[in-house]
């Protein structure tokens, strides 16, 4: 009997802890974004002080394409300019999520994890993640999200 109730007990638990952990993203919402309400102030507090791995929110306009990286994963790359002027990379990887359709000066918003590099940063996992172990990004653009 007291090892049925161990086991219960551990059961719950683990099942608590799905939830909290997986529940939003099972249920089809976002988790919690680190850095919280203003994106960009975040973003440019992460660039200050070189920190990297933290999911955060922006919006911006896109102020370049590039090519398309294609070595491993295949990316869509492009350059977007906070309000703060401050300017992210963007690598979105197309082999997971589709293509986004931007132009330059298109607005977007995005929610990625950065990292850091001295022209500003990068976000990346801009898209789901298979196997379920990050937050999801995506982009937005012209009402339809890109995941």
């Amino acid at each position: 009997m007291k090892h049925r109730r161990r086991l219960t007990l551990m059961l719950l638990g683990l099942a608590v802890y799905a939830v909290i952990e997986f529940g939003p993203e099972l249920l089809g919402r976002d988790r919690p974004v680190a850095g919280g309400g203003d994106g960009d102030a975040a973003v440019e507090q992460a660039f200050d002080s070189k920190q990297s791995g933290r999911v955060y929110e922006v919006a911006g306009v896109v102020d370049r394409e590039l090519a398309d990286d294609r070595e491993g994963s295949r990316h869509q790359r492009f350059i977007v300019r906070l309000e703060s002027g401050q300017t992210l990379l963007i690598a979105h990887n197309i082999d997971l999520a589709r293509r986004v359709p931007l132009a330059v000066g298109d607005r977007v918003e995005i929610r990625g994890e950065y990292e850091w590099t001295e022209r500003g940063g990068l976000l990346h996992w801009t898209h789901h993640d298979p196997r379920g172990r990050r937050p999801g990004g995506w982009i937005r653009h012209r009402g339809e999200t890109y995941r």
